[in-house]
């Protein structure tokens, strides 16, 4: 097919090329000569623009103009009686072109027999940017790599309606559910569900934000810095008089584009926005530098001292390698500014980049797809998403292999701890941000299940063959109510009579949620459970809890369920 591709091109430029070769008649003068106009759009580059063979790829197809612009130009001349005759075009020719997006590898979380290895360590995550991203990629009639799904992320873009503590004195509420599993009835679904402070928009302290914008070449369309703009100008119209933002942009070099200005000035700071445009070649490492510079000139004691960096994470020069930009920005973080990461775009998104900067800058990460996305992240949820309550957050669960025979954690792959690292203050962990909310799912195989996926060891202990006890484990909680404060420890047992005969709506959604990742991800962990099963589980689940969000998930999976039908 490639080979067909390359021919047709090839063939309409030799058409081209003879009829610039064909004599005049009447060549006059005052007028520009066709053939010479023709020649000199045809340069070089031109000759050599039909695709190459090491371009060609597997992606998404995108159109080639059958001629180069400046041919096309030639092309249009006014027809004269003296004009040289231009053949009709060929009809549209398509390449595939290389997909430069990059994920991180994932390696699913394995089953885990709790008499082997009976805990299980993790930071919280309250990114959400893998939803937004599959989403955009599902409407554009493409399925996701396996890579860029983060079950995590799916399950946490969900609100799920948890009550809040009364107080900031324990700063997060835990909420604990035990069901059965929708894919499998001989297992359970384990859910720990915390839910942040929630504080009074108008109590958040001043907040001193910086804008780091990459303006580089890659991020010249619509859907990149003109989304951009678009988004942050809804942040801009929150912004109180108390509240500082200065922009910076970055592409072959940074520069301040506007310096710490009062949110009471909103037409400067639009005005800033409204100049930025795209060019050149991408130094984020550079404009990071001078980002994190800016916020600690103007930081507010006790406010809110963050960078939001908005990119398509296409750094190209200066400091490029993750490696170096993750060690600049973990020396950045110790001065108490926060990092916020919003990825922007296609083809060539470094997914990869963004969130683990965001990671290791005490910040979230989310990817902005629509202008309703940016309102969620940047209006909706700005307290969560700029406040912070909770720093180095853990999970630690002991599951008591009396009751329990195996687990598996849903995602939280890249948030892995050793065990000793849950007691040790100085290894880093998630934040939680004012009313956040952060779930995690457990499939969980009860002793004497049927759905045990583990054969037992010869030479290990005799299993207890009946379940004995009460607690079906022992759940644990660390965090800091502040960066630099001694963590606090939160403990409470997770009870084998907590089951509940039907699960709540939240968990529904949650379990379908984490359905649709595993079934994206083609990782055949939930068995036979199919698309038209978990579609039915949507449709069924219609009139429960919050139908927008039902129907949001459903749309997607339909759309998921379409396009591995067939074969795309």
């Amino acid at each position: 097919m490639h080979a067909v591709r390359l021919s047709i091109l090839a063939t309409s430029i030799s058409l081209l090329l003879a009829c610039a070769a064909q004599p005049e008649a009447n060549p006059q003068p005052e007028s520009p000569e066709p053939a010479e106009a023709l020649q000199e759009a045809l340069t070089p580059q031109d000759a050599i623009s039909p695709v190459k063979a090491e371009n060609v790829a597997s992606g998404e197809l995108a159109r080639v103009d059958a001629m180069p612009a400046r041919m096309r130009a030639a092309a249009a001349l006014p027809s004269s009686p003296m004009s040289i005759a231009i053949p009709a075009p060929p009809p549209p020719v398509y390449r595939e072109i290389a997909n430069r997006e990059n994920y991180a590898e994932i390696t699913p979380n394995a089953v885990i027999v709790a008499r082997e290895q009976p805990v299980s360590t993790f930071s919280i995550d309250v990114d959400t940017g893998s939803f937004s991203n599959i989403r955009r990629m599902l409407e554009s009639g493409q399925l996701p790599p396996a890579d860029a799904v983060r079950t995590e992320e799916l399950i946490n873009w969900f609100d799920y309606g948890y009550a809040p503590p009364p107080s900031l004195e324990q700063p997060f509420a835990v909420h604990t559910e035990l069901a059965t599993a929708p894919w499998n009835s001989q297992r359970l679904l384990l859910s720990v569900g915390l839910k942040g402070y929630q504080v009074d928009p108008a109590s958040i302290p001043a907040s001193n934000l910086v804008f780091l914008v990459d303006t580089s070449g890659s991020m010249q369309s619509e859907d990149k810095l003109g989304l951009l703009k678009q988004s942050f100008g809804l942040l801009v119209e929150r912004l109180r008089p108390q509240d500082r933002i200065a922009i910076v942009a970055y592409a072959g070099s940074a520069g301040l584009v506007l310096p710490p200005t009062s949110g009471s000035d909103k037409a400067s700071i639009l005005a800033a926005l409204n100049r930025l445009e795209a060019g050149g070649s991408t130094n984020g490492g550079a404009g990071i530098e001078l980002a994190y510079a800016t916020a600690q000139q103007a930081a507010v004691p006790g406010g809110v001292n963050r960078v939001i960096l908005a990119t398509d994470g296409d750094f190209n020069v200066g400091t490029v390698s993750i490696d170096a930009l993750e060690s600049l920005v973990l020396a950045k973080r110790e001065s108490g500014v926060a990092l916020t990461t919003l990825g922007f775009g296609r083809d060539n998104y470094n997914d990869e980049l963004a969130e683990h900067l965001a990671d290791i800058g005490n910040g979230n990460h989310a990817y902005i797809d629509r202008l309703d996305e940016a309102r969620k992240v940047l209006v909706d949820e700005m307290s969560s998403t700029l406040l912070t309550i909770a720093s180095d957050v853990k999970i630690q669960i002991e599951f008591n292999p009396n009751v329990v025979a195996e687990y598996r954690l849903l995602g939280y792959e890249n948030r892995a701890l050793n065990r000793e690292d849950f007691n040790n203050d100085k290894v880093d962990a998630g934040e939680i941000g004012a009313g956040h909310d952060v779930t995690a799912l457990y499939e969980v195989s009860l002793v004497g299940s049927a759905a045990t996926q583990v054969e037992p060891l010869r030479y290990a202990a005799s299993a207890v063959s009946t379940p004995s006890g009460d607690e079906l484990a022992w759940l644990k909680l660390r965090y800091k109510p502040k960066t630099d404060a001694p963590s606090r420890l939160i403990e409470q047992p997770i009870r084998r009579d907590a089951q509940r005969a039907t699960p709540s709506a939240r968990l529904n959604l949650a379990a379908n949620a984490a359905a649709f990742a595993e079934l994206l991800r083609g990782d055949g962990r939930l068995g036979a459970y199919s698309w038209r099963e978990l579609q039915s589980s949507l449709q069924a689940q219609k009139g429960e809890g919050d139908p927008a969000q039902t129907q949001a998930l459903l749309d997607l999976v339909t759309r998921a369920a379409s396009l591995q039908a067939t074969g795309r």
